[in-house]
């Protein structure tokens, strides 16, 4: 039998199996009705891999290993679904279930496939691409002298990982510049803190979550009470730009933080454990506070779930730039020998039933990233503690005017953060009024 019949026939066999045991799943889970169409094998397509895979075992300039040639076929299936479906060899498995939970080796770069480059959703805070002065929206068109071109997005990955203090130069086109730019970014390991807080103005607190882990929620909750101790809170900004996603059910989690009630996220998929609904319950941290979410085009995915959810519900102002767009759902469904396939699943709509899959969240208040300067001389009028001799207040603490003067001027340098904080204070004095 020549190797053409022995790859057809164990392909045939192969992929018996794997319909076999899907069907045995849903009919466990619910009465399925036989669909003649899928179990129909497309015979002609398998002749045409086996084929393809003669001829390369033949003819390609060097040997080539079953084992490594059949890998990459499955990875180039699962490719060619969607960017976010892949395969995961034991090293790639355990990288994810790490990068899950907060600590993992590389640049703290989140990318995408935008053929024929590398599109970066965003560099994670405080990460060796952040603190390198790599940017959301940057396209990397080589690594070190490798063009990307030539690459599937895990060799990339891949490529990109390697071990603590060795170099990698990105070469990147960048919005606004003629020429590609290089940078290069020292690979480190990677803790990431989800959550971040702090009181950002007297009354006024801020809540930055850089991605969904799998204890993001928790967190979330432990830092609200913290910025709740710390003083009576008039309002909340909850930061979520270039935040790339994570965890469904911390967005879940992070949701119900906010909302006392109703729809969070629903997704739906072709399998009956796809559909699933989330709702709010009465264990909720903040259900009152006013609330400003910042957005842009770096918030994907879990961080679009959140954003949605607390827009259609009426609990939070959207501030910022239109988000990314990532609607789909993507399960991690175990193999053999520790390996696995990434699948994406099902799409997630708000609660108004919204999908914003290559759509983005509309901000309700839109604000691009800008640089406040004030305008003529700046307000620097003449003003009494200018006059010589003058009255000193006999109040006034030195120490929290100086405070105060750092944390405008912390303002000014994030316009859409100034902005955001400007409404609170809006917000508040409307609710004080009303009271």
């Amino acid at each position: 039998m020549n190797l053409h019949k022995t790859v057809q026939r164990a392909l045939r066999s192969l992929v018996m199996v794997s319909l076999c045991g899907v069907a045995f799943t849903a009919a466990a889970e619910t009465p399925a009705v036989p669909d003649e169409t899928a179990k129909q094998l497309p015979l002609e397509e398998l002749r045409l891999f086996a084929e393809v895979y003669e001829r390369i075992k033949n003819a390609y300039v060097e040997p080539v290993d079953d084992a490594k040639l059949l890998q990459d076929a499955v990875r180039g299936m699962l490719a060619g679904l969607d960017p976010h479906s892949n395969y995961m060899d034991k090293e790639e498995f355990e990288a994810l279930q790490v990068h899950t939970s907060g600590e993992f080796g590389g640049l703290g770069i989140e990318v995408g496939m935008e053929e024929p480059y590398i599109r970066v959703i965003t560099p994670i805070d405080d990460t060796p691409a952040e603190r390198a002065g790599v940017k959301a929206g940057d396209l990397i068109t080589q690594l070190d002298d490798q063009p990307v071109a030539s690459m599937s997005l895990e060799e990339a990955i891949n490529h990109m990982r390697g071990e603590p203090g060795e170099p990698i130069v990105l070469t990147i086109l960048r919005e606004g510049r003629d020429k590609p730019i290089e940078i290069t970014v020292v690979r480190d390991i990677i803790h990431v803190a989800s959550v971040k807080s702090r009181i950002i103005e007297p009354g006024y607190g801020y809540i930055r979550i850089t991605q969904f882990q799998v204890n993001t929620g928790k967190e979330l909750v432990r830092q609200l009470e913290t910025l709740q101790e710390d003083g009576n809170l008039n309002g909340l900004v909850l930061d979520l730009r270039n935040n790339p996603g994570g965890v469904l059910q911390a967005a879940v989690d992070v949701g119900n933080a906010f909302l006392s009630q109703g729809t969070i996220v629903y997704t739906e998929g072709r399998l009956p454990n796809s559909d699933q609904l989330f709702e709010a319950n009465s264990q909720t941290a903040l259900p009152e506070l006013p609330l400003v979410v910042l957005i842009n085009g770096g918030s994907a995915s879990a961080s679009e779930i959140v954003a949605g959810a607390l827009q259609d519900q009426k609990r939070a102002v959207i501030m910022g730039t239109d988000s990314f767009g990532k609607g789909s759902v993507q399960t991690i469904l175990p193999l053999a020998k520790d390996r696995a396939i990434k699948l994406t699943t099902a799409r997630y709509f708000t609660p108004n039933g919204r999908s914003i899959q290559a759509q983005g969240i509309e901000p309700d208040i839109e604000v691009g990233n800008a640089e406040l300067k004030p305008l003529g001389n700046g307000g620097s009028h003449l003003k009494e503690r200018d006059l010589s001799g003058h009255l000193e207040n006999g109040q006034a603490d030195k120490d929290t005017m100086a405070k105060r003067a750092e944390e405008r001027e912390l303002l000014r340098e994030d316009f859409q953060l100034f902005e955001a904080v400007a409404l609170l204070k809006a917000l508040s004095i409307v609710k004080l009024q009303d009271q």
